[in-house]
């Protein structure tokens, strides 16, 4: 394993920042929780080297698959040490003026992410790819994983029974610094009663996405930077289509209709990057307990290896 990102070891030019996230949201003892382990055996430093420093994982406490009295929130111990912990590895890498890629868990990571970013840079843009809008009202949550109410936190369009020490960090983004692609997750949303927040934000669904990947991602971080804010690029997986990518969720869960191929993604994670300003990037939700043959994970390894010469190039504005 590397060494941590130190003074000392960042003299000689490593610009990338590998941080593990080993945490399930839906409080599993394994799950999504493995994936940075899994990832790192299907080769994922190599794809980076010799720019990376991989820093130790995320130490967490044992998950609990329960819903915490008060906020409702599953798993809420790991999940609050999960934020405070990536907020400061986040903070710190990005004041380093160095690119952190986050890896592991699922998009609850965006809640430690993207308010590490606007401490830094002072206002924070986001672009998020993922197949669900994730702006589900805590009221509203059928299950508690942060995972599907990030968006809606981060926004401040939800949060009074957060928590506070995730509370004091929101609201962090502006509707106008968000831009999203790839959502197709309506029926999800009917069944709960969630509204779209298609009005509020800008975002293209991944049938309007898949027509031209490279074009959207550039509208994209052109809407995002028009502020000059630096921007946090987040790509969930399951914005793939399940012939493509199944290695996500739970077992037996169903699954989104439609999705990207892995080419789409591709395509659009080399045109994002290639506009610019990204200071930092995170994928997630990758279950290497639904991959017996480590078959996404290489697919997974493959498709970074394709985004990581443009993440490479970033020069986040920040020092």
């Amino acid at each position: 394993m590397g060494k941590p990102a130190t003074a000392e070891n960042t003299a000689g030019g490593a610009r990338i920042d590998m941080i593990g996230v080993p945490f399930d949201g839906m409080g599993r003892a394994s799950g999504q929780a493995g994936a940075p382990e899994a990832l790192r055996a299907a080769g994922l430093r190599a794809v980076f080297a010799p720019d990376v420093i991989l820093e130790p994982d995320l130490v967490l406490p044992g998950p609990v698959a329960q819903r915490a009295v008060g906020s409702g929130l599953l798993n809420e111990r790991a999940l609050l040490q999960m934020i405070d912990a990536l907020h400061r590895r986040v903070r710190s890498s990005l004041a380093a003026g160095r690119f952190p890629f986050v890896y592991g868990a699922d998009c609850s990571v965006l809640l430690a992410a993207v308010p590490a970013l606007r401490d830094v840079a002072g206002r924070a843009g986001l672009v998020f790819v993922d197949g669900h809008e994730d702006a589900t009202p805590m009221d509203l949550s059928t299950s508690g994983e942060a995972a599907n109410m990030e968006i809606a936190l981060l926004l401040g369009l939800t949060g009074e029974r957060a928590p506070q020490p995730l509370r004091q960090r929101l609201p962090a983004l502006t509707p106008d610094a968000i831009a999203m692609l790839g959502p197709r997750d309506h029926l999800f949303r009917q069944a709960a009663n969630v509204p779209t927040v298609a009005g509020r934000v800008w975002l293209r669904s991944a049938d309007e996405v898949s027509t031209d990947p490279a074009g959207y991602a550039r509208l994209a971080v052109e809407h995002t930077a028009v502020h000059g804010s630096p921007w946090w690029l987040h790509i969930d997986l399951d914005v793939l289509a399940r012939s493509e990518f199944a290695a996500c969720g739970a077992a037996g869960e169903v699954m989104l209709a439609g999705g990207l191929t892995w080419q789409q993604l591709a395509e659009l994670g080399v045109a994002a990057l290639h506009g610019g300003g990204c200071a930092g990037w995170s994928l997630s939700i990758y279950n290497p307990d639904l991959d017996p043959d480590h078959g996404a994970g290489r697919s997974i390894v493959e498709f970074v290896a394709r985004i990581a010469p443009s993440a490479a190039q970033q020069h986040p504005p920040l020092r």
